[in-house]
């Protein structure tokens, strides 16, 4: 927003500039997925540490605190939530503005970024909720394909936002801030079913390099990076998906704003500088490679403030010092200590209604209580019941083709577990008859079904990288984490239709990105189909995701592989399906995969508390109730 202007401002005409100090706060949002209300529509519960009208609060007092402030967004804002998902069903009943931008709108944000959730559902529907917002945005590495003249983006590659603010002793200044929005290259792969044809992804640090001198030839006296990228340790290869380093390290950016991994820097509770392979991360001075950064988390729980302080040097500004800082709106496990902001209540209360009337539409029954507290350390029925639900779908798909003969698997993960979503983080289907929101519950993302022609050798690897999100467990190390808190839990796919050991003493084979980092390495044991050893030549359907078929964090399959993809969205077949037949885990999920075991090691899990009401589950882990946790988990000892 634009400073507020006293009476009394000054002429600055007979002033000399080297005593003229400016103040300029720079605040951050990122990651939303649509929270806005500190709701959660799957559990139907309220006063949930998180969300837009909470964050609003803050922005609200940082405004105060300040005399020139700007406010910005760094994408995956519009996806993420059933209020998000209401706009793309003309079912739902939603016919006003996409209710994240109204939001947005009604805060004043000065600019905003994409991120690669907004093309989830395509182009025409993110035209159509951009079309809504009165400020701008800017992504400077996607391009509209084909383009019948030279290059066209997407949208502009960079805004030139001219402001006037006010110095310490109280005169005013013209100064222009570049703003260059980058995302992820992968969307074309992540969304290829959409995309393809149509957009065109580049890498983020060759045109931002690129980009740079352009805003500062077209005026800017600071330019500031809106990069939906994650801070990783390694250095940023060609279209490298987190490179939050190595565009902080490109000549002439002066901050950067980053996201998408849902991060926190600099972390409340850390104060170190860690140099890595890619440069250096300086929690304490709030700067990556030197440049004032921020990343404020998700689902606005957190805000980042960055104070930049301005100097006027040789007829330019610069950045003489900076306070990079993240405000939380409250801490897991306790009462959230920041209240929503009721203007911002009332201008998307409509949606709310409307979202929760349509998640309560009853689908159908659950036979059983379906929850993944344990998903990460047993076969877990509620991923066995979406895998049989995929089962399904594809086996009907394939009737009369010549596929219909190959035996079908099914691949699909447990997509709440914890780790950075908190204690409550966790699918809990109730016995008895069930809405659509215990639906999406069980299957939260934008996917299509993909029916995957895949050989033996293919499925090893597939459940080898799958088993990388457990930590490798040590025989002199008897109590140790089960999970390596860098993977998240959603990344652990079942395979139903095969059954296997899982050797945690062995080290993972694959890194996140699917490179064999142990060749001599294999954790998946004794891999059979019916009873059979398998075959590195023996021939499956798997039914699985397009995410996953894409390249998303396992394997890209082949175009010829790929014999089917569903049109409509998964969750909407199961719902579907559920409508026909009561939803229940088949009875033989129990022997799909065990732990290999390690006499006298056991493993240290933390879940959601409300395990506590299925003690039958806790027993049959075999698990020790330790108590409750300061972040609000209750933490399992079990045996392996």
């Amino acid at each position: 927003m634009n400073a507020r202007f006293p009476a009394s401002a000054r002429d600055t005409s007979t002033r000399t500039t080297s005593d003229i100090t400016l103040r300029l706060r720079l605040l951050g949002t990122t990651d939303l997925h649509a929270h806005l209300m500190p709701y959660d529509y799957y559990a139907e519960e309220d006063g949930r540490p998180y969300g837009l009208l909470r964050t609003a609060t803050l922005i609200r007092e940082a405004r105060l605190e300040a005399t020139n402030t700007m406010l910005f967004d760094n994408g995956d804002s519009l996806q993420g939530t059933p209020l998000g998902d209401i706009t793309r069903h003309t079912a739902s009943g939603w016919r006003g503005p996409n209710p994240v931008i109204a939001a947005m709108n009604c805060l004043g944000y000065d600019a905003a970024g994409l991120g690669n959730h907004e093309f989830n559902f395509g182009v025409d529907w993110l035209n159509r909720a951009l079309a809504d917002a009165s400020f701008p945005f800017t992504c400077a590495n996607i391009f509209t394909h084909p383009c019948p003249a030279g290059e066209c983006s997407y949208l502009p590659p960079f805004l030139l936002l001219r402001r006037q603010f006010y110095d310490m002793s109280g005169d005013l200044h013209d100064l222009s801030l570049g703003i260059i929005g980058l995302v992820p290259p992968q969307i074309t792969t992540w969304d290829e079913g959409y995309l393809c044809g149509r957009i065109e992804a580049r890498d983020m640090v060759e045109v931002a390099r690129d980009m740079i001198p352009k805003v500062r030839a077209a005026g800017a006296d600071l330019v500031l990076l809106l990069a939906h990228t994650g801070i990783e340790a390694d250095p940023a290869g060609p279209m490298a998906e987190n490179a939050a380093l190595a565009l902080a390290a490109l000549p002439g950016v002066d901050a950067i704003m980053t996201g998408h991994s849902h991060d926190l820097f600099p972390h409340p509770l850390r104060s170190d500088a860690v140099s890595t392979q890619a440069g250096s991360v300086d929690h304490a001075r709030g700067t990556l490679n030197g440049t004032p950064a921020l990343q404020a988390g998700a689902f606005g729980a957190h805000l980042g403030v960055m104070d930049l302080t301005l100097k006027r040097l040789n007829e330019r500004w610069a950045v003489t010092g900076h306070h990079c800082e993240l405000r939380a709106v409250g801490t897991r496990g306790a009462v959230p200590r920041i209240p929503p902001d009721p203007d911002l209540s009332r201008t998307v209360r409509a949606a709310h209604i409307l979202t929760r009337r349509h998640m309560r539409k009853p689908v159908g029954q659950c036979a059983q209580r379906l929850h993944s507290y344990l998903a990460l350390v047993r076969p877990d029925p509620s991923v066995a019941a979406v895998n049989q639900l995929q089962k399904r779908i594809l086996a009907r798909a394939v009737e009369g083709t010549v596929h219909e003969e190959l035996p079908i698997l099914s691949a699909t993960a447990a997509f709440k577990t914890g780790g950075r979503g908190g204690p409550r983080n966790f699918t809990d289907v109730p016995a008895g008859p069930i809405s659509l929101r215990h639906a999406a519950d069980l299957y939260t993302f934008p996917n299509h079904l993909c029916g995957l022609l895949i050989t033996g050798a293919q499925l090893r690897d597939w459940l080898e990288r799958a088993a990388i999100c457990f930590a490798t467990q040590m025989p002199d190390m008897p109590e140790a984490a089960l999970r390596d808190p860098a993977i998240p839990g959603h990344d652990f796919d079942v395979i139903a239709g095969l059954t296997y050991q899982i050797d945690l003493s062995a080290l993972p084979r694959f890194d996140r990105h699917s490179n064999v980092i142990n060749a001599e390495a294999w954790r998946i044991r004794d891999l059979c189909h019916d009873g059979h050893p398998l075959r590195d030549s023996d021939r499956f359907l798997l039914a699985t995701t397009t995410y996953r078929t894409s390249g998303g964090a396992f394997m890209r399959a082949e175009r010829d592989a790929i014999v089917h993809i569903s049109a409509p969205l998964l969750r909407d077949e199961m719902v579907a399906q559920i409508t026909r037949t009561p939803l229940s885990a088949p009875t033989d999920h129990a022997a799909h995969w065990r732990f290999a075991p390690m006499a006298g090691n056991t493993i240290l899990l933390d879940t959601g508390p409300r395990l506590r009401t299925d003690r039958a589950s806790i027993h049959a882990a075999g698990a020790e109730d330790l108590g409750i946790t300061p972040e609000g988990f209750l933490k399992l000892r079990i045996p392996l």
